[in-house]
């Protein structure tokens, strides 16, 4: 609920416990083969690309993340989503700043940091570091006094059951999936709930100048799914399911 993307970064390095809780997180933190996340703790600024129109450059950042995918598991969008999320935040709860960004950088300079395997790619990066002064009046202000953090209601988002109808767990986790961070700020997930279960599928809006997979921002909320649950006291797992559907979120218990 605290996360913001952050651009702006102080002029100073991640401090070394820092780094070496995000190097742990990096390492554990995999719940799907075909993606992964290393750090990089000397990041060059030219990896990324301003945006035209929109957010500048990121400038500053001392360190970056470069979340891997194998483009050969065709799940690998939504499981490099739900993976790049979990690190990300792993790193706002340390108290260091983070920025997704897919679509505004140079995807071979990344490769090369980030040591890539065959048949793997850069899909997205996180610059990390600490908040400039001042840089989140800027931020706000370069997103045109906060439209980039507005989220569409639930009602928008929701199909299925009546949400009277919704157990309390269900509601924190579609509240968790509104707050998810998606490539500027589309918002492309849908979400169908039955009884014990919700089911995230892709919109079918089509925007040919997107170069972000929808399906990778449909496994960033998949993330926030489970945390929203899990802070209602509900464990649950995931069923990967066939496009425009990404995957199913099915509860194994209430407390």
């Amino acid at each position: 609920m605290k996360r913001r993307s952050i651009r702006q970064y102080a002029p100073k390095p991640v401090e070394a416990d820092h780094l070496e809780a995000m190097r742990r997180a990096c390492a554990e933190f995999r719940p799907f083969q075909s993606a992964r996340a290393v750090l990089v703790t000397d990041a060059p600024e030219d990896v990324y690309r301003g945006v035209p129109g929109g957010y500048g450059k990121i400038k500053g950042a001392p360190a970056l993340l470069a979340f891997v995918g194998n483009m050969q598991s065709p799940d690998v969008q939504e499981a490099l989503g739900y993976m790049g999320e979990g690190v990300i935040l792993e790193a706002t709860a340390l108290g260091l700043a983070t920025c997704w960004v897919g679509g505004f950088f140079w995807p071979k300079r990344a490769a090369a940091l980030a040591s890539v395997s065959q048949n793997e790619r850069v899909l997205a990066v996180t610059p990390i570091g600490y908040a400039r002064e001042g840089s989140s009046l800027e931020e706000r202000a370069m997103s045109r006094f906060g439209r980039n953090w507005q989220r569409r209601p639930l009602s928008d988002l929701v199909s299925g059951l009546e949400e009277k109808e919704w157990p309390a767990w269900m509601k924190a986790a579609l509240e968790a999936a509104r707050l998810a961070p998606s490539a500027m700020n589309r918002q492309p997930w849908r979400f169908h709930v039955d009884k014990g279960s919700i089911t995230v599928s892709a919109d079918s809006v089509v925007n040919p100048t997107m170069v972000v997979s929808k399906r990778l921002d449909c496994g960033i909320a998949m993330l926030h799914i489970e945390i929203g649950a899990l802070s209602a006291g509900v464990k649950g797992g995931w069923e990967l399911q066939k496009s425009p559907q990404v995957a199913r979120f099915k509860a194994s218990a209430e407390s």
